[in-house]
């Protein structure tokens, strides 16, 4: 099964409309995504909590790494550049941080606030390599501004 985006976009929105709290935004959309695509074999949150600090969110799949310095992995990059990273092979990764050893993939987006501050990243990983592509990155980034920075 490979996702629909506009209509995952649809969900989304008609479950998370007037609400406010991070954590149970967080926890819909982990659930929401992760359940729309069979490449998606953990999906979830990682909560900024410090500086420089990542801490797990809202998962869906196997347990997740509890803290990530934004100095490291994948989710570190994501988070100290606010920028998308796209991993076609996480072996190939420079300090990429094996959470699970099934993971040959990964996608990581930032996650702003309204207020532009970063919140968190969202993690995707795929046990297939190459899993993900610039569509993925655009879909859901469209997503979580649309959830997150109204």
């Amino acid at each position: 099964m490979r996702v629909d985006y506009p209509t995952l976009h649809q969900t989304i929105a008609s479950l998370t409309e007037g609400e406010t709290d991070q954590v149970a935004l967080m926890a819909t959309v982990a659930c929401e995504v992760h359940h729309s695509d069979d490449r998606f074999n953990w999906t979830g949150f990682y909560r900024v909590v410090g500086p420089e600090l990542l801490k797990i969110g809202p998962y869906q799949g196997g347990h997740g790494c509890l803290v990530i310095p934004f100095a490291r992995g994948v989710c570190g990059a994501a988070a100290r550049t606010g920028q998308v990273q796209l991993v076609p092979d996480v072996d190939s990764f420079p300090g990429h941080i094996a959470c699970a050893s099934s993971t040959r993939s990964e996608i990581v987006l930032p996650v702003f606030a309204a207020s532009g501050a970063l919140i968190g990243v969202f993690d995707i990983d795929s046990d297939k390599p190459d899993a993900f592509t610039q569509a993925d990155a655009d879909a859901l980034t469209d997503i979580l501004h649309s959830v997150f920075a109204r």
